[in-house]
């Protein structure tokens, strides 16, 4: 049996990562985790707003159909603070005249906080004045 010499300079290939290697990927972690975590909080701050924008539309289109149907939009408080779960709504109502004959413009706008900034939805329709 014949055995092959041995260098003093060869190496055996090895398994594992270099340096370099190592320090490329760090690098584009610390790139590419700050980035992705901006993005998730973007979007459950957007998802906030959309859900909270949502119950905010439904109550004014709520207060809006009250206020026509009960003739309250003409002596009725023009404020006031509505509950959903545990979220909190402020709503004013305002009546401006119209430009044609008789009928008012009447406005429900619902305020809501979502991380310390204000939102608002507004809802307006036409209402007979001689009713």
């Amino acid at each position: 049996m014949r055995l092959k010499p041995t260098s003093c300079c060869a190496r055996a290939a090895s398994p594992g990562f270099t340096l370099a290697e190592v320090l490329a990927a760090l690098l584009f972690m610390a790139i590419v985790i700050p980035v992705a975590i901006e993005g998730l909080r973007i979007a459950n701050f957007s998802g906030q707003v959309g859900q909270r924008k949502a119950a905010a539309a439904r109550m004014a289109e709520r207060l809006l159909n009250e206020l026509v149907l009960t003739g309250q939009w003409q002596q009725s408080s023009p404020r006031g603070v509505e509950y959903e779960g545990p979220y909190q709504f402020e709503w004013q109502m305002r009546v401006e005249p119209w430009n044609y004959g008789v009928l008012r413009l009447l406005t429900v706008q619902v305020n809501y906080l979502v991380q310390g900034k204000t939102y608002d939805v507004r809802l307006s329709t036409l209402v007979d004045a001689t009713q």
